[in-house]
């Protein structure tokens, strides 16, 4: 995959939020008469397009009946060796830049950390809300079933 595109309300605040993550800015460019940039990290690239007059997002999270777009998913295995610490710093650091910071609000999680049987896999899994409260997944392999 290229890239997954996120429409944004604001491309500053949302620039800010994903550098907390550890994405970086590569490409600025205009798309029609909207700001758009292109962000790497996490082993992918993410497009954040500026949305004039923008709506709130639909609760992708929150309404079980919603269809489209859901959630991105990151995979922290090779990164992190637990994501309950990882989340817990990942707080910190948000919250200190939110006192320096306009752009920086602190961080919403959407479902703190749990362990969730896909496969024959064991995964930690916790979901954050971005700058415009669409959700992202964060998950790390834990262990193959087999290998219990």
């Amino acid at each position: 995959m290229h890239h997954a595109s996120i429409r944004t309300s604001d491309i500053y605040r949302a620039i800010a939020f994903y550098e907390q993550l550890g994405f970086q800015v590569c490409e600025r460019f205009t798309a029609g008469i909207t700001l758009a940039c292109w962000m790497e990290g996490l082993n992918g690239r993410i497009e954040l397009l500026q949305v004039p007059q923008p709506r709130p997002a639909a609760d992708a999270f929150g309404d079980e009946h919603y269809t489209g777009y859901y959630h991105l998913s990151f995979d922290l295995t090779d990164a992190v060796a637990d994501l309950p610490a990882w989340l817990a710093s990942l707080r910190d650091q948000f919250d200190q830049a939110a006192q320096t910071s306009e752009q920086v609000k602190p961080l919403k999680v959407l479902l703190e950390p749990m362990q969730q049987i896909i496969g024959d896999c064991v995964y930690e899994v916790v979901f954050l809300a971005d700058a415009d409260g669409l959700p992202l997944e964060f998950l790390r392999q834990m262990k193959r079933l087999q290998d219990v």
